[in-house]
């Protein structure tokens, strides 16, 4: 089958879909080749990690199990290093581990020879890629960055504080204030940044393969094979990249927070009993 889905593409030629296509209605609501494709991947990754996590042991164990203990040792780490308080840190872990799997797996999927041209509706391919649809990591993205944005503001105790540290000196400086103005417009367009690299790293291997499988035409699955195996390392790549910087998006907020708390309460707390020792000694001096 695999090499039958290779031969109609090398006799077709290279066929590139970006944009998603329709391919059946619910209610009056159109549902899309990638949003199918997402919803098949998503039932089937909850199962595949409702199945390991019911067989994880004290024991290690090879096999898949012990690939996703790594992967998961591995964000867990990652997202404890980033925060100054590991605390903190370990409370996002669930989050970040699961936006990772959920975006490699996805990824990875995309990949099965079936998707794409293996089968048709009408015109239209029946799967695609959900990572390969700016749609689909659009929706990941503002998922990500809400979380983000909703734990920076309650690590910060409250929205007031958390735009605050956006302004590193007094609003009332046009420097300072214009300097703000511009971090949290850099800030709000992360959504962007996060879904047009994740879906322009898909879809672009997506056309590769493609490509060399035309190129090859009898023996596609032979060129196709070299840039098939370097998007299994890019789709891995870019799902850590996707999960390292929304954690480092949240670390920097609640850390910079942390930092003005300690200051705060430097200044209430530590301040005030150094000068009262200070006038006292003084006092005592004059006596």
């Amino acid at each position: 089958m695999i090499v039958g889905i290779f031969k109609q593409v090398a006799e077709s030629g290279p066929s590139v879909h970006v944009a998603p296509a329709g391919v059946l209605e619910i209610g009056g609501v159109t549902i899309t080749n990638s949003i199918l494709y997402g919803w098949i991947c998503g039932l089937v990754i909850a199962a595949l990690l409702i199945f390991v996590a019911r067989r994880v042991t004290v024991k290690p164990k090879g096999g898949l199990i012990q690939f996703i203990e790594i992967g998961v040792d591995f964000i867990t780490n990652l997202v404890e290093g980033a925060f100054d308080d590991k605390k903190v840190g370990r409370k996002y872990v669930p989050f970040f581990v699961t936006i990772f799997f959920f975006i490699l797996l996805n990824n990875w999927l995309g990949l099965l020879p079936f998707v794409g041209e293996g089968f048709r509706s009408g015109e239209n391919p029946l799967l695609r890629p959900f990572t390969g649809d700016l749609n689909g990591t659009l929706a990941i993205g503002v998922v990500t960055m809400i979380m983000v944005y909703a734990a920076s503001i309650v690590e910060a105790g409250g929205p007031l504080k958390y735009i605050r540290h956006f302004f590193i000196g007094s609003p009332k400086n046009p420097l300072y204030f214009g300097i703000g103005l511009l971090e949290i417009f850099t800030d709000l367009t992360r959504v962007l940044s996060l879904s047009l690299r994740l879906f322009l790293n898909i879809t672009i291997g997506e056309i590769v393969i493609a490509v060399f499988a035309y190129l090859g035409h009898t023996v596609a699955p032979l060129t196709a094979l070299p840039f098939f195996l370097i998007e299994l390392f890019v789709a891995a790549l870019q799902a850590y990249i996707f999960t390292i910087l929304s954690t480092m998006y949240l670390a920097i907020a609640v850390n910079h927070a942390s930092e003005h708390t300690d200051d705060e309460y430097l200044t209430e707390q530590d301040v005030p009993e150094t000068i009262g020792v200070q006038t006292s000694g003084s006092v005592r001096g004059q006596v």
